[in-house]
């Protein structure tokens, strides 16, 4: 910086908060002075000038910018190949048994080592020019590039901040939380995570700043923070892995929307309406809100949980804007236990219930090896392993409940997940099993809750949107069930569920070519590849009249059926419908000289066909009923005849 200066409107006493250094009467304020409430020594200016020699080896080149704890310089390593450093007061005191005691303290940094953080090479002592006493500087690595917030500063032709892309800002936030795992792995905070910490140089993101850096369990040490981005808790509870991921939710919010986080907004987030971005993303708006719930034990609680997260979230909004679908392996769920409303119709409520994956066991629970032994027990035989188990972990008993609900015995069900609920209320695992068992017992209403509460602290996951949207459809809540089904349909392909479902309520909506252009998507490799294009081969004949239907949606619908490998019942029926939708076609609008499956499109012809069909049917039918039925449908379409 060529005039290193802090502005007026940044000054305030570090003892009391107050106003400090301001100008009157048109005259600057002093960078130097003390506080008028308290009387504090306070000073803006540079401790350290071009070429002053910091610990015997540090040559000053000049300041970088001003921080929490003062001035941050560059300079010059002379023991070191003359490399480039930074220098960062680490205690601004005239004590120099006090600085000596804090960098002493601090030694620990030096042993931390991880690409995104920045390196710690040594702590050291200058005198302060003031007082002749000791001031304590950390030196660090120099990082080149721009920090988040100066990526955040570029304005459009209004004035106003540019938000940065979303997928830019989630990528940023994704490359950062490793290094707060590893932080909070080795038993240290960050504690002042925000967008000015962090540096986007050529080849990654960095930490630049540590000297906010403590010990999870240290009591004593000051708390550096700042307003907008630190957890509320802070000042009286201290800081935590909670109120560390605080920080991070806070920071992706500042990059994506433009609004008043230090003083209006400083502890909440503006609503959807305010910001249409949290409206148009609703998973990324959950996940924002889950960062920054107010109580600490309703946040995330590790940086890998969050990331996991916060990935199913970017997968989202990629898969939103290119249509591109972006699967990944559920850490949190296993995959479909089957696939329900693959027959076109509504699926039942006990339906769904007996589809719904099962959340992953938690591999560190004491049990984990004996639940992994009895996974493959039929659902009667694991209810009396695992009422008798010899260890009533939270997994056992997690998983009891599964079994109980899947034998039909809801209300010890119910019992079980009470009681656990009332032990731990922020387990989503319990709300999801609660789901699951409304559902199991037909109240959809209480089933729908419970998956949006999970949805809520685990907006990642396909899962619990896919619950969502099952139970809207119960409920005949269509917008919302199309919603939800398409944000899972657009994701991941692999939840064939989603894809028929929402069909089922596109075609209710009237618009039968996105359901078909979705069935059509279900891709070859699918289990379900079959079964979903003869669903799209009804649904371009299926309960439209005459009027509806033209030449192509036969010619197309004949095409596609005529391309699949059918057992010849699945065939011959899905043929019936193609020709009843031909022949009521062909009455209304006369006959053509082209062919569908082989029947000319003439009213002989076409009853011809379906006289085999029906025919063919009846010789395959298993009871005498079904084939007497079956031979009075081919007699009363065949074609007219002279005797």
């Amino acid at each position: 910086m060529a005039d290193p200066e802090v502005a007026e409107n940044r000054r305030f006493c570090g003892n009391c908060d107050a106003s400090v250094g301001r100008g009157r009467n048109d005259k600057p304020g002093r960078s130097e002075g003390f506080c008028a409430q308290c009387g504090t020594r306070y000073s803006f200016a540079p401790k350290l000038r071009p070429g002053d020699l910091v610990g015997g080896q540090y040559e000053v080149l000049g300041c970088l910018a001003h921080g929490g704890l003062g001035w941050i310089y560059l300079a010059r390593d002379h023991n070191v190949s003359d490399r480039w450093v930074v220098l960062k007061g680490l205690l601004d005191t005239g004590d120099a048994e006090a600085a000596a005691a804090a960098i002493a303290e601090r030694k620990f940094l030096a042993e931390v080592e991880h690409p995104s953080i920045v390196r710690i090479y040594n702590f050291v002592e200058h005198p302060d020019p003031l007082d002749g006493g000791a001031v304590g500087y950390i030196v660090m690595e120099y990082v080149g590039g721009r920090s988040l917030k100066e990526l955040r500063s570029e304005r459009d032709a209004a004035g106003q901040l540019i938000p940065l892309p979303i997928d830019r800002a989630i990528a940023y936030v994704l490359e950062v939380l490793p290094a707060l795992g590893y932080l909070h792995g080795i038993g240290l905070l960050y504690c002042d995570f925000k967008p000015d910490n962090v540096i986007h140089s050529a080849e990654q993101l960095k930490l630049i700043d540590l000297g906010a850096v403590r010990r999870i369990d240290d009591e004593d040490s000051p708390v550096y923070k700042t307003d907008g981005y630190c957890a509320p808790e802070l000042g009286e509870e201290g800081p935590s892995i909670e109120s560390d991921l605080y920080t991070v939710g806070r920071t992706l919010a500042v990059l994506i929307a433009n609004f008043d986080y230090a003083r209006a907004y400083r502890d909440r987030l503006p609503d959807a309406i305010a910001l249409p971005v949290l409206a148009e993303y609703p998973s990324l708006h959950r996940f924002l809100l889950r960062a920054i719930d107010p109580d600490p034990a309703g946040r995330f609680d590790s940086a890998q949980v969050m990331a996991d997260q916060l990935a199913g979230v970017l997968r989202e909004v990629l898969a939103m804007r290119d249509g591109q679908p972006r699967p990944a392996p559920s850490t949190m769920f296993g995959p479909e236990r089957r696939t329900f409303g693959v027959s076109g119709e509504a699926p039942a409520p006990i339906d769904i219930a007996m589809a719904a994956p099962l959340p992953q066991v938690d591999s560190t629970d004491a049990a984990a090896g004996f639940l992994a032994t009895s996974a493959a027990l039929d659902p009667a035989r694991l209810v009396d392993v695992l009422a008798a188990a010899p260890l009533r972990t939270q997994e056992v008993r997690l998983r009891l409940a599964q079994a109980l609900i899947d034998v039909g015995a809801l209300e010890a069900a119910e019992n079980e997940l009470g009681e656990l609920y009332r032990e731990d209320r922020h387990d989503w695992r319990i709300s999801w099993y609660r789901g699951v068992a409304a559902l199991a017992g037909g109240d959809v209403s209480v089933a729908r809750d419970c998956f949006t509460a999970v949805y809520a602290l685990v907006p990642g996951e396909p899962a619990a949107k896919l619950a969502m949207a099952a139970c809207h459809e119960l409920l005949g809540e269509i917008t919302s069930a199309a919603r939800w089904y398409r944000l899972v349909w657009r994701v991941d392909h692999a939840y064939a569920s989603a894809a028929f479902g929402l069909a089922r309520v596109l075609t209710e909506h009237g618009d039968r070519a996105g359901a078909i252009a979705v069935l059509e998507e279900v891709p070859s490799t699918s289990s379900h590849y079959v079964s979903a294009r003869l669903a799209a081969v009804s649904a371009r004949v299926r309960d439209r009249p005459p009027s509806e239907v033209d030449e192509q949606d036969l010619a197309t619908a004949a095409d596609r059926l005529s391309t699949l490998e059918l057992d010849v019942e699945r065939l011959t029926r899905s043929t019936i419908e193609v020709l009843t939708a031909a022949h009521q076609w062909v009455l209304a609008n006369g006959p053509l000289p082209n062919s569908v499956l082989e029947c000319r499109l003439t009213d002989r012809g076409l009853r011809g066909g379906l006289e085999r069909c029906y025919r063919t049917l009846a010789r395959l039918a298993d009871d005498p009923a079904s084939r007497v039925w079956l031979v009075d449908q081919a007699n009363s379409v065949r074609p007219v005849t002279w005797v």
